[in-house]
């Protein structure tokens, strides 16, 4: 089956962006789209893919993100924000209602970062620290804590983005020891049976620097609802105030939070970029899950190289 996909990335979250409101394929198919398209050995590549999806009566649009091993994740901020302007571009419209897996999301294009850099903020939530929201099998929410059973002796917070996320403050972050931890949440032990994003912070000042293992796919540049759980847990503990902007730093660049604190809804807003680089067709072999005859329709260096002097400023 042939797709048209834009090539984007939001903070260095790279993914193949399809406009599947007229696309009618089962989960499994799109499992296996995700798995062909986001193949780093393969012609594209990515973290996963996101789909452009029809709104309903409460909704403008939709956003399904699947993730590189072919699991639908809750939702994916960084994605949010790639496919809002998809959504925006293809309906003539600036605002958005957006229909995810399981919650709602308001978006709205905003100024460029800088010039030349698309910028749309997102406001996702509420966040949650209920265990049986976030997935994590305790009695009782962890904030700033040690986990029982969970093999670090570091304290964390867990936070429901609705996605579940682990959260841990550091002086420096250790690679090494997030993955081993990421790859140990992987398994699905009987503490995480739906796994985990776990996420190394570095409060640098009034900024934040994320880490983060991304269920689902690993190691990654950068993770949006990861960066939002951080900048939330960042409140909890008292690390950062609620109600205030921050720039949340990642490998893939950066974005500006703002996290409101419980009592005030426990929403958190996200502005950052939303990248397009090229845009691309390309068949995917339903059967093996594999892509090929790749083909550049459209290539924009001017979106590319903005992005670049946003890194590097």
């Amino acid at each position: 089956m042939r797709f048209a996909f834009t090539k984007c990335h939001g903070s260095g979250n790279d993914f193949p962006l399809i406009d599947a409101r007229a696309i009618d394929l089962s989960d499994a198919d799109w499992a296996r789209v995700a798995i062909a398209l986001a193949n780093r050995d393969g012609p594209v590549g990515g973290d996963g893919i996101l789909l452009l999806t029809a709104g309903d009566a409460d909704t403008d649009f939709g956003m399904r993100m699947f993730n590189s091993d072919g699991s639908e994740a809750e939702t994916c901020l960084n994605g949010l924000r790639c496919t809002a302007r998809a959504g925006f571009e293809a309906l003539g419209i600036k605002t958005a209602r957006v229909r995810l897996k399981v919650s709602r999301a308001e978006v709205a294009h905003v100024a460029d970062i800088l010039p030349g850099v698309y910028g749309v903020e997102t406001r996702a939530g509420p966040a949650a620290t209920d265990p049986a929201a976030v997935g994590v099998r305790m009695a009782m929410p962890a904030i700033d804590a040690f986990i029982p059973g969970l093999p670090s002796a570091r304290a964390f917070t867990a936070v429901a983005m609705p996605n579940p996320h682990l959260v841990t403050f550091v002086d420096r972050v250790d690679e090494a020891e997030l993955v081993a931890l990421g790859t140990w949440c992987e398994a699905r032990p009987e503490l995480l049976v739906d796994r985990a994003n776990v996420s190394f912070v570095e409060v640098r000042g009034a900024d934040l620097f994320v880490r983060t293992h991304e269920r689902g796919v690993g190691l990654t540049d950068a993770c949006g609802s990861a960066m939002a759980a951080s900048t939330f847990a960042a409140g909890l503990t008292g690390r950062v105030p609620f109600g205030i902007w921050t720039t949340v730093f990642n490998p893939g660049g950066r974005v500006r939070a703002r996290a409101e604190a419980p009592a005030d809804g426990a929403i958190v807003t996200i502005q950052g970029n939303a990248t397009f680089e090229w845009d691309g067709e390309g068949d995917v072999d339903l059967e093996s899950g594999i892509a090929s005859e790749l083909v550049v329709t459209r290539r924009r260096d001017d979106e590319v190289a903005a992005w670049k002097r946003v890194r590097s400023d």
